[in-house]
C-alpha cells in the first residue's frame, strides 16, 4: 500500500472513531457527577485490582522496566490518582467566588485524543483516560507500535466499566493497527491532544493546530546536601533511579555529593547491595559508549536491567544490581552522561559549595531536561528555596524518591499523574502536572460585586 493510499485509509478510520466518540460524548456530558464519579472510580479499581496480569503483559510486549515495580506502579497510581479525583467537583457548578462574585461552571472540552507510550503502556491510558472522563469528555487512545495490546485490553476493560455504569458505547476507543499517520490524523481532529511519548511526537501534537498538552525530557540532578542522613538520601535515590529499570523520566539521574563525603557516599552506595560501582576508566568509558553512541541515548539499552545492560560491553554485571553508578568527568557538557538515561545507569560527581552543586545542576539541564525536575535531600530551608529559586524546573522534589512522587504521592502536594508539563523551557504549554483540570473548560459567571469603592485616577496611579 502506497503512503498515500495508508494516509486515505488512517484518514478514514479516524474520522469514524471521533464520529463515534462525539455522539457518545454528546451522552455522556448529560451524566450526573455521581455516575461519571463511578465510571473513573471503576477504571482506577481495574487497574488495582489486575495489577500483576497487567504488569504482566506490559513487561511481555513492550520487552523493557521490570515486572515487580510494574505491579507497584499499577497499584500506586490508580490509588493515588482516584483519592486526588474523588472528592473534586467537575460537573455543573464547581465553585463560587464570594470575592470577585463569580459562579464557575464546568464544560467539557469533547474529544481527548491521547498519545501513550511504550514506558508506562498501563499507567498513562489508566491516566489520561481517568482524566478525560471525569471532565465528561469521550477519549481516544493512540498506543506506541509496542504498546498496543495493552491499549486495546484496556479499552475493551474500561468500557466495561462504562456499560456496567450506565455510560454510552464508544466513550472510550483505541486506534487499532496504530501507525504514524494515524496518530496525526487523530490529533488533528480531536478537540484536545494529551501526548505522553518522545520529542517527535509531542512537537507533532503541537503542530496539529489543536490545544495540546505535551512531556518534555526527564534528566534529573540529585544533589546530597550535607548536613542530611545520607544513608537515608543514599536509599532514596537507589529506590527512584532503579525504579521500572530507570525508564521513569523523573527517575535520578545524576548525583551530587558534597566534595569530603564523597568516598563515604560511594561506600553508602555500595553497601546497600543493589549499586554496582566502577572507577575503572576503561569500563566507564565503555559504558559511556554503550549507552551513549555519538552522543545520543542508545534505545537497546532502555530499560533493560544492569546485568543485560552490563553484558553488551562484556562487563558481568551481577544480577543482583539495581543500578549501576559511574563516576563522571564533570557536569553540562563535560561528560555525555550529564544527559537524560533511560535505563538503570546514573553518574555521580563531587561538588565544592552548594551554590557550585546547583551550578552544576542547572548546566545539566540546559544540556537536556530544563523544564522537569529535579531532586533535593536536605534539611535547610535556605538551601531548598536556592536551588527552587535557580533550577530551571517546574518541580523540586524534596527528600523523595524522585520517580516515585515527582507525579505525585499520597505524601506531597503534586497532582497525582503520569503526565509531567515541563513548561517553556521543554517546549510545554504547562509547567505543573497534568490534572483533570486541564481537561475541561470553565465558564465564569460574573455579576458586579456590591458597594465595591471605585477608586480615582489619582489612586489607581498614586
Amino acid at each position: 500500500m502506497s503512503t498515500a493510499q495508508r494516509a486515505i485509509v488512517a484518514d478514514t478510520e479516524i474520522r469514524d472513531l471521533v464520529a463515534r466518540a462525539r455522539a457518545a460524548q454528546a451522552v455522556f456530558e448529560q451524566m450526573s457527577q455521581e455516575e461519571v464519579d463511578a465510571i473513573v472510580k471503576g477504571i482506577a479499581k481495574y487497574v488495582f485490582d489486575n495489577a500483576a496480569p497487567l504488569a504482566r503483559m506490559a513487561v511481555d510486549e513492550s520487552g523493557i522496566g521490570l515486572y515487580e515495580d510494574k505491579i507497584l506502579k499499577n497499584k500506586g497510581k490508580s490509588r493515588t490518582i482516584w483519592n486526588n479525583l474523588k472528592d473534586k467537583k467537575s460537573r455543573g457548578v464547581i465553585g463560587e467566588d464570594p470575592d470577585s462574585n463569580l459562579v464557575l461552571v464546568a464544560k467539557p472540552m469533547g474529544v481527548v485524543g491521547a498519545v501513550t507510550p511504550v514506558t508506562n503502556p498501563i499507567v498513562t491510558p489508566m491516566c489520561n483516560g481517568m482524566f478525560a472522563l471525569k471532565a465528561g469528555n469521550a477519549v481516544i487512545f493512540a498506543p506506541h507500535p509496542k504498546a498496543q495490546q495493552c491499549c486495546e485490553l484496556l479499552t475493551d476493560e474500561f468500557m466495561k466499566v462504562v456499560r456496567a455504569n450506565g455510560g454510552p458505547e464508544d466513550l472510550v476507543q483505541v486506534v487499532r493497527n496504530g501507525s504514524i499517520e494515524k496518530t496525526k490524523e487523530l490529533m488533528q481532529a480531536v478537540d484536545v491532544v494529551v501526548a505522553t511519548g518522545g520529542p517527535a511526537m509531542v512537537k507533532s501534537a503541537y503542530s496539529s493546530g489543536k490545544p495540546s498538552y505535551g512531556v518534555g525530557a526527564g534528566n534529573v540532578p540529585v544533589i546530597i546536601d550535607r548536613g542530611v542522613d545520607a544513608k537515608a538520601a543514599v536509599d532514596k535515590i537507589v529506590t527512584g533511579a532503579s525504579f521500572d529499570n530507570g525508564i521513569i523520566c523523573s527517575h535520578e539521574q545524576f548525583v551530587f555529593a558534597p566534595e569530603e563525603e564523597y568516598a563515604q557516599t560511594l561506600r553508602l552506595f555500595d553497601e546497600t547491595g543493589k549499586v554496582w560501582i566502577t572507577e575503572d576508566e576503561a569500563q566507564i568509558d565503555a559504558l559511556r559508549e554503550l549507552v551513549f553512541p555519538d552522543g545520543q541515548l542508545n534505545k537497546d539499552v532502555v530499560g533493560r536491567s544492569p546485568h543485560e545492560i552490563g553484558a553488551m560491553v562484556g562487563i558481568d554485571v551481577p544480577e543482583s544490581a539495581r543500578l549501576i553508578l559511574l563516576p563522571a568527568k564533570g557536569a553540562g557538557t563535560d561528560d555525555v552522561l550529564a544527559k537524560e538515561k533511560l535505563c538503570p545507569v546514573i553518574a555521580i560527581l563531587p561538588y565544592r559549595t552548594f551554590d557550585e552543586a546547583v551550578a552544576k545542576a542547572r548546566a545539566n539541564l540546559l544540556v537536556e531536561g530544563a523544564g522537569h525536575s529535579a531532586a533535593l535531600h536536605s534539611e535547610n530551608d535556605d538551601n531548598i528555596r536556592a536551588a527552587g529559586v535557580h533550577l530551571p524546573v517546574s518541580r523540586l522534589v524534596v527528600n523523595q524518591p524522585s520517580s516515585l512522587t515527582a507525579g505525585g504521592s499520597l505524601t506531597n502536594g503534586f497532582a497525582p499523574t503520569t503526565t509531567l508539563g515541563c513548561g517553556s523551557w521543554g517546549g510545554n504549554s504547562i509547567s505543573e502536572n497534568l490534572d483533570y483540570k486541564h481537561l475541561m473548560n470553565v465558564s465564569r459567571i460574573g455579576k458586579p460585586i456590591a458597594d465595591k469603592p471605585v477608586p480615582t485616577d489619582e489612586e489607581i496611579f498614586a
